[in-house]
């Protein structure tokens, strides 16, 4: 299926090929959508990055790119990755195996685009994917918005990173060089839990860049209890809203770490 705007393309690596959707020129941004696909939504803000000056790479790796975003269709997703070999949704110490494909994917995009590097966005399921893909030199901006893996079923689980201690290290040997992270979720969000960020904090410091929603009962801008999508489904184009200053930073963030001196 086609997505009005973009340029399917073949991406293969190690035998795995997938579709994957460009749009603009600039440095290049790898947008990871969430659960359940690329809804409208998801094209919607890889759009908005295209068109701030970056060349977007939108990989598909579930779902029906274009279909609207609904609960039946989220559930139907979830049960996939839940048992899908290429997701490893309860891992605590341990990225899932996808991440291997979409790091080569980074390293295609910067020989394409050149610059300093990649930004990598991931959302919901794939959210702490960026971090596992700033394992490679070519990512100098990654972004997790609402990062939801591990699944939060316990207070460890809940803590985790969904990446392993090897990966940790180097991680945060790029933080001390100089690679920071931003990180984004609201704040009474179930599946993005407030441990995940305090473990972030703690283990890169400075070098994580928090942004966090206030969505508690009464909040000034009314955000719903179970607001997720940060970027997407939850996303309120209007000036002074948080959700649209927390747009603006991510663009900024890539503007920053990405365009050449």
């Amino acid at each position: 299926m086609s997505l009005e705007g973009f340029d399917p393309t073949t991406f293969e690596w190690e035998g795995a090929a997938r579709t994957v959707y460009t749009r603009g020129s600039g440095p290049g941004v790898v947008v990871m959508h969430e659960i359940p696909g690329i809804t409208p939504s998801v094209a919607r803000f890889a759009t908005r990055v295209a068109d701030a000056g970056f060349r977007v790479y939108l990989p598909s790796m579930f779902g029906t790119p274009g279909q609207p975003f609904s609960v039946p269709y989220v559930l139907s997703q979830m049960a996939r990755a839940c048992v899908s070999r290429e997701f490893s949704v309860l891992a605590r110490r341990g990225s899932s195996p996808i991440t291997q494909w979409l790091r080569a994917l980074c390293r295609r995009a910067h020989a394409e685009c050149g610059g300093p590097g990649v930004g990598a966005l991931g959302m919901c399921l794939t959210g702490n994917f960026a971090l596992a893909l700033m394992v490679d030199e070519a990512v100098m901006a990654p972004v997790l918005s609402q990062p939801s893996l591990p699944f939060g079923v316990s207070a460890s689980h809940r803590a985790s990173l969904h990446l392993s201690d090897g990966d940790l290290e180097k991680v945060k040997e790029r933080v001390k060089g100089g690679c920071p992270v931003l990180g984004m979720r609201f704040t009474r969000d179930p599946l993005c839990p407030g441990e995940r960020f305090d473990t972030l904090r703690r283990e890169l410091g400075s070098g994580f860049e928090a942004i966090e929603i206030d969505s508690s009962p009464g909040n000034p801008f009314g955000i719903k209890r179970f607001a997720h999508s940060v970027v997407t489904e939850d996303q309120v184009d209007s000036e002074g809203h948080p959700t649209r200053a927390a747009l603006e930073r991510v663009l900024a963030f890539f503007g920053e770490r990405l365009r050449a001196a």
